[in-house]
């Protein structure tokens, strides 16, 4: 599925082949991490495809392990690594037409992103253990929380459980009760929970994002409830928008109206504003974030990771969204669920978890 794209790629815009290096790119097509330094945009490898194999080109610090714990059956090409830069190696290598998602001397530059979706069975599959296993790590982070615990010393637990299962974590936010409601981004600081907290994730493996969040409660304030109540509508209300959209094929500025008028229906119009409300995801956190202008393409089957907040409240799930009924890939089954119905979509949202 995924070469095929790239065939019809290479024939519409005359290319004998493309070279991959971007994380996201050579993660879509060849299902490992070419990552060394977060930091960067460019990985220590690129994958190139001639319309028959795909050839990767690394040096020699990274060859052996690419090979053995990254990468299937591609073939693998090696340059030294005090000889020359990774654009240097492909275009040596690379005879013919060629486009490169990076800069490389003689290569046109291509931007393939629209090709990642929408997703692939395979995706779906790796897509539904990411998720799962996302949400379990979460879930049972916030069960054992106590209202004198710091926001770091959650978030290095929560990063940590993460990564014993193999899964990073670029997005890891935790807010006590004071930061919660001051900040849409509440990065961990040395502050205690207090009387509620929110948890945040955006967790990647094999290239694919997950987003999830859960509230946890010790002595709610009184308009928390009410706050977390509208948030979840709002998000069902996107998912139900996207599903409708994308059955039509229309374009994300579409789900932002519908979300703009949940966020008047349920009595804050003008929250929207304040924090972005997410968009689509795959081999981005987000592959695209939706404003009331966005021409972002609603494909199906895709992930949408929707989180929309209400001061101090916020509801975010990674929702498959299929021609069949919404599939919340980030869910154990195990946390207190509320039914919401928005749109003529009915779907169980996370409620807050009270804890004594």
């Amino acid at each position: 599925m995924k070469r095929t794209r790239l065939d019809a790629y290479r024939m519409r815009h005359d290319l004998d082949s493309i070279w991959l290096a971007q994380p996201e790119n050579f993660a879509w097509l060849t299902g490992g991490d070419n990552v060394v330094d977060r930091a960067g945009k460019i990985g220590v490898a690129a994958a190139g495809y001639d319309g028959h194999e795909v050839t990767v080109i690394t040096d020699n610090i990274e060859a052996a392990r690419l090979a053995e714990e990254e990468l299937s059956d591609e073939r693998v090409l090696t340059y030294d690594w005090y000889v020359g830069s990774l654009a240097d190696a492909v275009a040596s290598y690379t005879d013919g037409r060629a486009a490169a998602d990076f800069r490389v001397p003689g290569l046109r530059h291509v931007d393939i992103s629209s090709l990642r979706y929408p997703l692939t069975e395979d995706d779906i599959g790796r897509y539904r253990d990411l998720g799962r296993e996302t949400a379990e790590v979460v879930e049972g982070v916030c069960r054992g929380l106590e209202p004198t615990d710091t926001e770091r010393e959650v978030a290095a637990d929560l990063q940590g459980r993460l990564a014993d299962r193999g899964i990073d974590s670029p997005v890891a936010l935790v807010g006590g009760a004071k930061r919660a409601r001051e900040y849409r981004h509440y990065t961990p600081t040395t502050k205690k929970l207090g009387k509620y907290a929110l948890v945040s994730v955006t967790a990647r493996r094999d290239g694919l994002y997950a987003s999830c969040t859960r509230t946890v409660a010790f002595n709610a304030p009184d308009w928390l409830e009410s706050r977390h109540e509208a948030a979840t509508k709002v998000e069902t209300a996107a998912i139900a928008a996207t599903k409708r959209v994308g059955q039509a094929g229309g374009q994300a500025r579409e789900v932002f109206g519908a979300i703009q008028k949940a966020y008047r229906d349920v009595s804050y119009p003008r929250e929207w504003q304040r924090h972005h409300q997410g968009g689509a995801a795959g081999y981005r956190g987000r592959e695209w974030i939706a404003t009331p202008w966005h021409g972002g393409e609603v494909t199906l089957p895709m992930a949408y990771a929707w989180n929309p907040t209400v001061q101090g409240a916020k509801s975010e799930d990674t929702v498959l969204v299929t021609e069949n009924d919404p599939e919340v890939l980030t869910s154990t089954g195990e946390w207190p669920t509320g039914s919401v119905s928005m749109n003529g979509l009915e779907l169980e949202r996370p409620a807050i978890l009270p804890l004594d």
